[in-house]
């Protein structure tokens, strides 16, 4: 879990979650103070992939990586084109590939799509998306990038669309049960967990309690128990058959609470 908002300010710390012992470690601070960051993993090796900055959401196109396995250190990369640079985007990765799928920037949700070759140590643009989209989850199944929800800037629960990336082409596939942004997502056991989000307008918090399952075989969904906690904002990462999901916020837009819970679907 790295950077974000905390404590009314925005911090650059990166915090280690062991699941054996269930106890938290310091990483080493992510190079500049951050939020809504695009992540993705690659053969170990964790990669940001540009963000937000300032309470003025400004985005920028900064690329770094880390090991935890081999690196005291985060590694500077190329940065995002000029132009394309954004945060509260969708990533994943793909034969050895990063993907950036949508995003904000300016005041606006994008359709970009960003390809990064960590080899090669440059970007390349790919497919956009359908629709503008930023604060929507997604994940990499089968070598494919799914692309739930999200919203156009403002704090909404409309957008209940899911993306599917093949190749160089998108697909729409079957609408999320519950329409909203701000979600974490996570991969297990081959299919893609949605939790949490905001703009519920049935809460007096604006927060969803909603978890669904989506299925890319069968093209289905599948509602889920609901999380004790609602929150949005928050990551999501799957470790021994269990999603983790610790931190965002139990109220609409900000409200950072240390929350973590574990989902065994």
């Amino acid at each position: 879990m790295c950077c974000g908002f905390a404590g009314g300010g925005i911090v650059p710390a990166v915090q280690i979650f062991d699941t054996t012992t269930c106890t938290y470690s310091a990483g080493p601070p992510m190079p500049k103070a951050v939020h809504h960051i695009n992540a993705a993993v690659e053969s170990g090796t964790i990669f940001v992939l540009g963000s937000l900055q300032t309470g003025g959401f400004t985005a920028i196109g900064d690329t770094w990586s880390w090991n935890p396995a081999t690196d005291a250190d985060w590694t500077v990369r190329a940065a995002m084109p000029a132009g394309k640079q954004r945060g509260a985007g969708i990533a994943g990765a793909i034969g050895g590939k990063l993907v950036v799928a949508g995003g904000f920037r300016g005041g606006s949700a994008v359709t970009e799509v960003s390809i990064y070759d960590p080899v090669l140590d440059q970007w390349t643009d790919g497919p956009p998306l359908p629709a503008a989209r930023d604060h929507a989850c997604g994940g990499v199944i089968g070598g494919k990038l799914y692309v739930a929800g999200g919203r156009q800037v403002s704090i909404t629960s409309t957008a209940a669309t899911l993306f599917e990336l093949d190749g160089a082409t998108w697909a729409g596939r079957m609408s999320m049960p519950t329409a909203r942004g701000g979600t974490a997502c996570g991969v297990v056991a081959g299919k893609l967990i949605v939790v949490g989000g905001e703009g519920n307008p049935k809460a007096a918090s604006g927060v969803f309690p909603e978890v669904e399952s989506y299925d890319p075989i069968a093209d289905s969904w599948t509602t889920l128990a609901p999380t004790p906690t609602p929150r949005h904002g928050m990551g999501a990462a799957e470790a021994g058959g269990r999603l983790y999901v610790p931190g965002g916020a139990d109220v609409q837009a900000f409200g950072a609470v240390a929350t973590h819970e574990v989902l065994t679907p």
